[in-house]
C-alpha cells in the first residue's frame, strides 16, 4: 500500500485498524483450514497405502486361483467373456473446508454368479470373488486419490493466501497504522506549539 497516497486521519486510521484486524483474522483462518486439509489428506495416504497394499495381495491370490483354473479346465477364456460389464459406478461429492471431494459407489456389491456352475471349480470361483474384491478396492482407491490431489490443490492455495496475508497484507497494513498514528501525533504536536505560541503572544 502507498502510504503517499493516504491521508493521515482519524477515520483512515481506524479504516486501516479494522482492515488489520481483519486480515489477522482470515490469516488465522485460512491458517487452520490448511492444517485442517493437510490432517485429512494425510489419513488419506495412510489409507490409500494401505489400500494399495491390499489390492496387490488381493491380486495375487486371484491369479493364483486363476491360473490353476486354466491348468484344471483349460483356459477359461469362454467362462471370462459370459462376465457382465460393470454399469453400477456412480459418484458424488462431499464437502471439507470448502473442498469438493468425491464419493464413488458401486451398485450391487454382491458378486452375481453368471456363469454355470458345472463348468467352473473352486479355483475359477476364488479367482472371480477376488477380482471382484479388487473391483471394488479399485474404486475405493480411485476416490481417494482423487480426494488426495483434490486436497493437496487446496492446501497449496491456502498456503499461497496465508503467506500473502502474512507476510505483505498484514505489515503493509501495520506499516500503514504506524504511518497514520506518526501524522496524528506529529500534527497534535504542532497545534500545541502552535497554541502555546499564540496563547503566549496574547499575554
Amino acid at each position: 500500500m502507498n502510504q503517499n497516497n493516504i491521508f493521515p486521519t482519524k477515520s483512515n486510521l481506524l479504516a486501516a485498524k479494522k482492515s488489520l484486524g481483519l486480515a489477522r483474522m482470515g490469516y488465522e483462518l485460512m491458517d487452520r483450514k490448511r492444517h485442517i486439509l493437510v490432517r485429512e489428506m494425510m489419513a488419506l495416504i495412510d489409507k490409500a497405502n494401505a489400500l494399495r497394499s491390499e489390492i496387490d495381495d488381493t491380486y495375487d491370490t486371484a491369479y493364483r486361483a486363476l491360473q490353476f483354473a486354466n491348468l484344471t479346465l483349460g483356459v477359461c477364456d469362454t467362462i471370462a467373456q459370459s462376465a457382465p460389464i460393470e454399469g453400477g459406478l456412480s459418484m458424488s461429492f462431499r464437502s471439507v473446508m470448502g473442498v469438493e471431494l468425491p464419493t464413488v459407489r458401486l451398485e450391487n456389491t454382491e458378486p452375481d454368479i453368471y456363469y454355470d456352475l458345472s463348468s467352473s471349480n473352486g479355483a475359477y470361483d476364488r479367482a472371480y470373488l477376488n477380482f471382484h474384491r479388487v473391483k471394488l478396492m479399485i474404486a475405493e482407491l480411485a476416490e481417494i486419490e482423487n480426494s488426495v490431489y483434490r486436497l493437496a490443490i487446496a492446501i497449496k492455495k491456502a498456503q499461497s493466501r496465508a503467506n500473502a496475508l502474512k507476510n505483505i497484507i498484514i505489515p503493509n497494513l501495520e506499516h500503514t497504522g504506524k504511518f497514520i498514528t506518526d501524522a496524528l501525533e506529529e500534527k497534535d504536536r504542532e497545534e500545541f506549539s502552535r497554541q502555546k505560541v499564540i496563547k503566549k503572544n496574547k499575554l
